[in-house]
């Protein structure tokens, strides 16, 4: 396995260090790729291009492009191309995978028709032409569980089935579970045979039961609290899925997605090499 670190981790950082510095930054630390999240530099004439340069210029991988969407959007079509512009990008900076939201924000007021069954006709439709359209490009297509709603290991893996497309799989993030109130260890067990990607992702935990914590902490969909953690630290049981997704298999990049309170290049490294431990 080789290590990655996404832009996301990074946090305020971005915005002093810039969208090219942050490479320079995560070659510096020790990493082997950087992974990218949409955002306001795509706008920027050339960043592709630029990105594309610097990642080669200091032998850094490019791994991956993270770009939100909603499938479930009234717009449908429009969407679909909006994805497919990102996967254009993406093959730009040589991006070989891109993940994609499959129903971002979606939360219905009415009582009824609004299972994950009900919605998987329309998102499996917008994916597999995505997923397609990419495969042309090179780029390979995923579905992150993240977002809630399309987060427990068995609807991730319901609509990977049903999509049935060789170019889409899964980016299997390994904290995010938590969000779901599952136990990390047994989801990743579902999803490593889907894996085209992976995100190590730790998370502090506190029972419902409890009082809030107070800041840095939010809730799970069942009402814990969870609060983002350096890897290692926290109970998202790194180093277990770590040995799950080696048994079946999985060699690919496992990209850091830090969201904890420490200073974030603080919480990167200890990261890095708590990672690194795991890895072997």
């Amino acid at each position: 396995m080789k290590t990655s670190v996404s832009s996301y981790s990074f946090g305020g950082y971005f915005g002093s260090l810039g969208y090219l510095g942050i490479i320079d930054k995560a070659k510096e630390i020790g990493f082997d790729g950087i992974e990218y999240t949409d955002g306001g530099y795509m706008a920027e004439p050339d960043s592709a291009k630029k990105i594309k340069e610097r990642c080669a210029e200091l032998g850094l991988e490019t791994v991956a492009l993270a770009v939100g969407a909603n499938f479930l959007a009234a717009d449908l079509e429009g969407e679909i191309e909006r994805l497919k512009k990102m996967v254009d990008y993406a093959a730009e900076v040589g991006f070989k995978m891109m993940r994609h939201d499959v129903a971002g924000g979606y939360g219905p007021d009415k009582k009824h028709s609004r299972g994950y069954d009900n919605a998987l006709p329309i998102i499996a439709k917008g994916v597999r032409e995505v997923a397609a359209y990419a495969e042309q490009k090179g780029v390979r297509t995923m579905t992150e569980n993240h977002g809630y709603f399309s987060q427990d290991a068995a609807r991730v893996e319901k609509l990977i089935n049903t999509v049935a497309h060789d170019n889409f799989g899964a980016l299997v993030d390994m904290g995010n579970f938590m969000c779901a109130d599952e136990d990390p260890s047994l989801s990743v067990s579902i999803m490593a045979p889907y894996a085209f990607h992976v995100h190590a992702k730790d998370f502090h935990y506190k029972s419902g039961m409890d009082v809030n914590p107070g800041a840095g902490w939010f809730q799970t969909r069942g009402g814990n609290y969870i609060r983002g953690a350096i890897i290692g630290h926290g109970e998202a049981k790194i180093y277990q899925s770590i040995q799950t997704l080696k048994r079946n298999g999985y060699d690919g990049f496992v990209t850091i997605e830090f969201e904890g309170m420490e200073d974030n290049l603080k919480g990167i490294s200890i990261g890095l090499q708590n990672l690194k431990r795991f890895i072997g």
